[in-house]
């Protein structure tokens, strides 16, 4: 992965943003949107861009798009640097490879306590019994 070059590749537009705010928020586009086209990724190797697809994929449209918005500060620059570190760290989550999973044995010990405990139980119930005449 290729941080320069993919920085290069971003697309970002300010927008209006919803909501409340009164006449501030008609005026102002502080709400951010990135753009990031996969597909057409130069920063990013063939290998990447698959694994990309398969753990992101339902973030993607359907031209492989990815799209992201932030409206949490009021300034345009701080929305921008907090998309850009949101897309950053979504792409590193992306890349990363799964760790297999072992199955584990259950200990021989545990398995012992298992059946003393239920025998413990068994021997309660049966003293409790009226003796056979």
């Amino acid at each position: 992965m290729n941080k320069d070059l993919i920085i290069t590749e971003i697309k970002l537009k300010g927008i209006r943003s919803s909501g409340s705010g009164g006449q501030h928020v008609n005026k102002v586009s502080s709400k951010v949107e990135l753009s990031f086209d996969l597909d057409a990724s130069n920063g990013l190797s063939d290998n990447e861009k698959d694994r990309l697809k398969q753990s992101i994929g339902n973030r993607l449209t359907a031209s492989n798009i990815l799209l992201l918005q932030c409206d949490e500060a009021r300034s345009q620059l701080k929305n921008k640097d907090i998309i850009t570190k949101r897309f950053f760290s979504l792409l590193k989550d992306g890349l990363k490879k799964k760790k297999k999973r072992i199955p584990t044995k259950t200990p021989k010990s545990v398995l012992k306590n298992r059946q003393e405990a239920k025998q413990r139980q068994s021997q309660k119930k049966k003293s409790r019994k009226k003796p056979d005449v």
